[in-house]
């Protein structure tokens, strides 16, 4: 057991994949999940436009190789979380795990994700892939939502330790609410938002285009990313910020410098505004698309409402904040008093029916926002794969060989777990699991 090498975590995002060892806090490679393939132009199957001859089959790139190569066609094989493409897929993790992780998949025991709702033909594909292609001793596929409530452990007290929350995962191309109960996703409740980084960027880049003359135009969805990710954040009241960014307007505009990727002459750019309407529209979705204006804090609470009666208060106490697009400064805690002002003025409504004779008793809204928030997914099944119990519930090649890929479509859910995470300036974090129990779907 401790001979084994340490179990390779894959994260695959409809934008970047994260990738690395079980064991670390981050992970080691964290790419856009795109390839570049030589495809004929011809009409036809699409697989056979793809057939190459001989070596041409080998001739493709992926992540930031891929979005630089020219006279290849770029193509993303994950739409909205889910595997579109599953012959380019296994292209994609071919590279991951011989270029950039630079493992033997037979020597290594392998963590992927899912996200809610995938199904469970997908799991047999995945697995086909994993144990025919690859050849790995074991595979583990893990749904990102309850790695994310585990990866919250790493700032909370032992006691508060649990499986049973509503995590909001939003990364660059979609967000999800998601309950879990107990480390089982409540799937029938699961909300989509269609409102995530990408939109927040082109977001961005539709207000700078209004006002700034000076952006290359081929660079200006660049430059609204990086404004986005260095300038933003949240604000409490909008009207407020407007009145402060118009009243000292030099302590608040800030200001952005690029460089022409043509002509290589340095342009800048007055940053105002957009640093609090660019996070707002998770707030005031109407902003950017007429189709939807449901603010998050409302979805939140429908999510929860909508679960059974006996979880709701463990999954108000306990919503976790996963994925880059949650980062923005101050968005857990106007989340929080934004989902706590809904359901306050449901118990006052619920107390004023009851003619004041029954006083409902409070119910407590916690938002929890960690240093892991980022990467809490792969962080999460780092943690899961670096303990032995994980190698007791994987599903192993001999397993793939009796029964087939059908033995992937249930996964092992683990119970209740005792984490210690000790905390060092100097080293980062190391931590270890202890699991109490597992159980099975």
């Amino acid at each position: 057991m401790s001979g084994r090498l340490p179990a390779v975590v894959i994260d695959n995002g409809t934008g970047y994949t994260k990738m690395g060892y079980a064991g670390n806090t981050e992970p080691q490679f964290i790419i856009p999940s795109c390839i570049a393939i030589k495809e004929s132009a011809k009409v036809g199957d699409q697989a056979i436009r793809r057939l190459g001859k001989g070596v041409e089959d080998l001739d493709f790139f992926i992540g930031d190789e891929a979005l630089d190569a020219s006279s290849y066609s770029v193509k993303w094989p994950i739409r909205h979380g889910i595997i579109d493409d599953w012959d380019l897929m296994e292209r994609f993790w071919e590279q991951t795990i011989f270029k950039y992780l630079r493992s033997e998949p037979e020597d290594h025991y392998f963590l992927l994700t899912e996200p809610p709702l995938n199904t469970p033909e997908n799991r047999e594909y995945t697995a086909e892939i994993m144990f025919e292609s690859f050849n790995v001793p074991g595979l583990y596929i893990a749904v990102q939502a309850v790695l994310a409530l585990a990866a919250s452990w790493a700032s909370r007290q032992v006691g508060d330790r649990t499986l049973t929350g509503t995590v909001i995962d939003s990364g660059d191309g979609v967000t999800h609410v998601i309950p879990v109960a107990e480390g089982y996703v409540i799937g029938s409740c699961i909300k989509h938002i269609p409102i995530a980084g990408r939109d927040i960027s082109y977001f961005i880049q539709q207000l700078l285009r209004e006002r700034e003359a000076g952006i290359p135009p081929e660079q200006s969805l660049e430059t609204a990313k990086a404004i986005k990710e260095r300038f933003c954040y949240v604000c409490p009241d909008i009207a407020k910020e407007f009145n402060k960014y118009d009243q000292d307007p030099t302590k608040w505009i800030k200001r952005f410098d690029g460089l022409n990727s043509v002509n290589k002459s340095p342009f800048s750019v007055d940053v105002g505004y957009e640093r609090f309407l660019g996070p707002e529209i998770f707030f005031h979705p109407e902003f950017s698309n007429p189709d939807f204006t449901i603010p998050i804090s409302e979805i939140v609470d429908n999510v929860i409402q909508n679960c059974p009666i006996d979880v709701r208060r463990g999954l108000y106490r306990n919503i976790v904040l996963s994925g880059g697009s949650t980062m923005f400064r101050d968005f857990g805690r106007k989340l929080q008093r934004d989902v706590k002002r809904i359901v306050d003025a449901r118990l006052k409504a619920s107390e004023e029916l009851g003619g004041g004779r029954l006083k409902p008793k409070p119910i407590e809204c916690q938002v929890i926002s960690h240093h892991m928030q980022r990467y809490a997914v792969w962080f999460g099944g780092s943690m899961l794969a670096s303990t032995p119990e994980f190698y007791q519930v994987c599903h192993t090649k001999a397993d793939y060989d009796e029964h087939g890929p059908s033995i992937c479509r249930h996964n092992p859910v683990f119970g209740s777990m005792t984490l210690v995470v000790n905390s060092d300036e100097n080293t980062g974090i190391t931590f270890s699991l202890k699991f109490d129990f597992l159980h099975y779907l």
